[in-house]
């Protein structure tokens, strides 16, 4: 499956951003999918994931109440919503596909957008 991440952009503290990720290629709904960030100078981790057929989500601690992953099967696109944004919410987000086990580990995930960056000032 093809993914590609749009939305990013430069933001200040306190303010919303949408992120999008598009798929191609192969049946979206046969997927879980993910949303990861890799801030500067640090791995890339887990953000949120959502289940194939959206009715179970996952996020990690430092964004529960702040993001919303979401999808759209029948448009092929998986969601990010960002509020309440804050500075140390800068870094790359990439979209992924979950080919099986725990959302946590990236080797879990097997098709990966090409990132889209998202910069909150303070």
């Amino acid at each position: 499956v093809q993914l590609q991440a749009s939305g990013g952009g430069l933001v200040q503290a306190g303010g919303s951003l949408r992120l999008s990720c598009a798929a191609s290629g192969r049946t979206f709904s046969d997927y879980a999918m993910g949303w990861f960030r890799q801030a500067p100078g640090k791995e890339r981790a887990v953000v949120a994931a959502i289940s194939r057929s959206g009715d179970s989500t996952y996020y990690v601690n430092s964004v529960k109440g702040r993001f919303t992953i979401s999808r759209d099967n029948a448009q092929n696109t998986v969601y990010l919503q960002m509020n309440s944004l804050k500075p140390e919410d800068t870094a790359v987000y990439y979209c992924a596909a979950h080919k099986g086990g725990s959302y946590y580990y990236e080797d879990n995930y097997n098709y990966w957008g090409q990132g889209t960056e998202v910069t909150v000032s303070s």
